[in-house]
């Protein structure tokens, strides 16, 4: 069973990709999205018959190199069948979106055969995923990220026409090869220390390589620390944080059905995947746990900033994304793997809802993007309305607070409300400065993801109409193909967070995640987070009650104000409109300085240094050559006789003078 899940999108991108001609276009596309609906139910199957026992299932001999031997296994735990049931529900719900969303797209001019590309695509994306997070060793899941990396860089740049959208695949391609280059680095470091890369090996060894040292770049450091640091520098550009998530943003140039799946289910949650499995290591290292923490919490405030000003739907929502992946690394860097992959689970549900919805909506639109050109479209589009609707009351956390109301010992709420409330809790529970840091920045986040999600709303559901009236006048609702996923996502959105509260963060936890999560001595902070103080607890709540408020204030009931703060406050809304200027930065910094180191090897390095020695040789000292020995084959028998005799006193001299010895 778990053979086919992994290996059926694999076998509907070959359909696709190389079999619409022979079999159709509509047949081939059918065939892979039928393939991916057969692994989503195959996956559900798996995440609720699982039992917690660990399996390692043998697919093929692989590696043999020295002593350097791997196999390609599919690894089964309580990780690997969460993962399983993220990835290929919302892969599959995208595959159902994508028959409408990308039919007749403007982009592409009549008769063109792009989709069996674009879903090869989907399908070649969702087994890269799958690889990575079903493999027992770290060459398999790098396999995997790799093969994720080329996805998105293919997914990405699928308009291909549009110069944007060339720009956006490179530089997501090439800011991922920074992070996947610690990836690597920390790959070969655990080879170096324990001799092998299987994941049951490097797991054992976490305490022998919190005792060793290892030379680093003229260092000696702690080999735990610098291994999980090197493994998180590739997280980092996976799944966007801070200094490494420049290329997300710009993603936003594929079609719909791509952000939702990268930015929901897939390529962004890896990261956090990553530090989940490696737990047993990152346990030994608390070092690079606290930076994870700083880096996951000013990522999550630094994004939900940037969120606030953006006009572009689909931009807020990519932003909401990176803000809410901070939250799943701030959860993981305090030691609660758990509640990290908790908001994994439910994130993945509202996220791809929201973007989906965003698709919808920019189909209703005529390809408008712009929320400043949209409004009133709550009765055009009524079904998206209240689909997105529940999107947002599970990504800004709407829920009873646990003081009012619980349900036995579950928390009521949307999705997001519980998960999200969670990794908030667990920051405090750490009782750690680090943690604390991060409270106070999730808090803040908190307030500014209500705000910037209700403005989306507001702007783009509620009052007067604005742009182009006939996009208005004919806006009507999706087809069924995007409406049921829309509905399918909504009661994910709605009632996972309180469907599977006990099993990821109340009494059942840990045996849920039983030899797939590691808690090292001492760390308790998953069961303090229950018991925090009643004010602390409810803080996400108010901030939220407080985001919402200042949106209706400004965008329905004085919408003067934005535009008169935004007068007021210029340079920080300019700061902020701009992200921080750091595509500005390092434009300065990186690739000004690339481009004029390769202008210098192009044109002093090669057209003068190696280009000029052979033009040299060339034109120089081979044809002088060349004319000496021309003029030496006269013709003549007299001149080569001359050379014989020549030639011969030379030799009897030699050997006269050398006594003929060497």
């Amino acid at each position: 069973m778990e053979t086919i899940i992994l290996f059926a999108p694999l076998l509907g991108a070959v359909i696709s990709g190389f079999g619409y001609k022979m079999l159709g276009e509509r047949v081939a596309i059918t065939t892979a999205t039928v393939l991916l609906f057969l692994a989503a139910l195959l996956s559900w199957v798996v995440f609720f018959t699982f039992d917690g026992q660990t399996l390692q299932i043998p697919v093929l001999r692989w590696i043999d190199s020295g002593s350097f031997s791997t196999d390609w296994a599919i690894r089964l735990d309580r990780l690997t069948s969460i993962m399983l049931v993220v990835v290929t529900t919302v892969s599959s719900l995208v595959h159902l979106y994508s028959f409408s969303y990308m039919k007749d797209d403007p982009q592409f001019g009549e008769g063109e055969s792009y989709k069996p590309r674009f879903f090869a695509y989907l399908s070649f994306f969702t087994f890269a995923m799958l690889a990575l997070v079903t493999s027992d060793n770290l060459l398999q899941m790098y396999f995997g990220w790799e093969g994720v990396g080329v996805a998105s860089y293919l997914l990405i740049g699928f308009y291909y026409r549009k110069p944007t959208a060339n720009a956006a695949a490179i530089k997501a391609f090439v800011v991922n090869r920074v992070g996947d280059f610690g990836f690597a680095l920390g790959i070969f470091a655990i080879f170096y220390m324990v001799d092998s890369i299987r994941f049951d090996d490097v797991f054992a060894a976490g305490a022998m390589l919190a005792e060793k040292n290892i030379n680093f770049l003229w260092m000696q450091l702690n080999a735990a620390e610098l291994v999980t640091f090197l493994l998180f520098i590739g997280a980092m550009g996976k799944s966007a944080q801070l200094f490494l998530h420049t290329w997300l943003p710009d993603a936003m140039e594929g079609p719909t059905p791509v952000s939702a799946l990268i930015h929901a289910a897939t390529m962004v949650t890896a990261g956090v995947f990553l530090v989940s499995r490696m737990s047993p290591v990152f346990e030994y290292a608390p070092g690079t746990l606290a930076f994870v923490t700083v880096i996951g919490a000013v990522t999550a405030f630094v994004a939900a900033s940037i969120g606030l000003v953006q006009n572009d739907i689909k931009r807020v929502i990519a932003y909401s994304t990176m803000s809410q992946l901070g939250y799943m690394f701030a959860a993981a860097g305090v030691g609660v793997y758990q509640a990290a992959m908790f908001h994994l689970f439910t994130h993945a549900f509202f996220k791809a809802l929201l973007f989906l919805g965003a698709g919808s909506v920019i189909t209703a639109m005529h390809h408008e993007q712009d929320m400043r050109n949209y409004g009133a479209l709550r009765r055009k589009i009524p079904l998206t309305f209240w689909a997105m609707m529940i999107g947002t009351l599970a990504l800004t956390g709407v829920g009873i607070p646990a003081s009012v109301l619980k349900l036995g010992d579950i928390p009521i709420g949307f999705a997001g409300f519980v998960s999200k409330d969670s990794i908030i809790e667990s920051t405090f529970a750490a009782g750690t400065s680090v943690g604390q840091f991060a409270y106070v920045l999730l808090v803040l986040a908190a307030a500014m993801t209500a705000f910037y999600s209700w403005r989306l709303m507001f702007m783009t559901f509620y009052g007067p109409q604005k742009g182009d009236a006939h996009a208005h006048e004919h806006a009507h609702e999706s087809s069924w193909h995007m409406t049921v996923p829309l509905i399918v996502l909504a009661l994910g959105a709605a009632f996972a967070g309180m469907i599977w509260f006990n099993d990821f963060m109340g009494e059942g936890v840990r045996e849920f995640f039983a030899g797939a999560v590691f808690a090292g001595p001492g760390n308790d902070v998953l069961e303090q987070s229950h018991r925090i103080p009643e004010l602390a607890a409810s803080a996400p709540f108010w901030a939220m009650l407080l985001g919402f408020a200042l949106a209706w204030l400004f965008y329905i009931r004085s919408p003067r104000i934005p535009v008169v703060l935004a007068e007021q406050f210029a340079p920080l809304y300019r700061l902020l409109l701009n992200k921080y200027y750091f595509d500005e930065i390092y434009d300065f910094v990186f690739v000004r300085g690339a481009k004029a180191l390769g202008r210098l090897l192009w044109k002093k390095g090669d057209g003068a240094v190696i280009d000029g020695a052979i033009n040299g040789v060339a034109l120089g000292l081979v044809p002088r050559v060349t004319r000496f020995v021309q003029r030496i084959q006269s013709g003549y028998v007299y001149h080569y006789a001359l050379a014989t005799v020549i030639g011969l006193v030379a030799l009897v001299t030699w050997v006269s003078i050398s006594g003929g010895t060497n």
